[in-house]
């Protein structure tokens, strides 16, 4: 293994000690960073409502066709019946 590319050393401080945040400097920058955020309009939020109800609504129609034709394949395949 003496052409191994593995880190070699002494891997206890492979990094300093970072001082913990206080919650005051917590609380401040995630308000900081809420501060960035830009918040969908009113038009927008109606819009993408929109889109992604009629996407669910066609997957669900996509789905439930496909339940509905494998079901009645499997009940024709074992039927049991008898018929031929």
């Amino acid at each position: 293994m003496a052409d191994s590319k593995a880190v070699r050393g002494d891997r206890t401080n492979a990094r300093p000690a970072q001082k913990r945040t206080s919650p005051a400097t917590f609380y401040r920058q995630v308000v900081a960073e809420l501060r960035k955020v830009v918040y969908p309009t009113r038009d927008q939020l109606t819009t993408y409502f929109i889109v992604v109800m009629v996407f669910v609504i066609v997957m669900m129609a996509i789905v439930s066709a496909l339940d509905l034709g494998f079901g009645k394949l499997a009940f024709a395949i074992f039927d049991g019946s008898g018929k031929k």
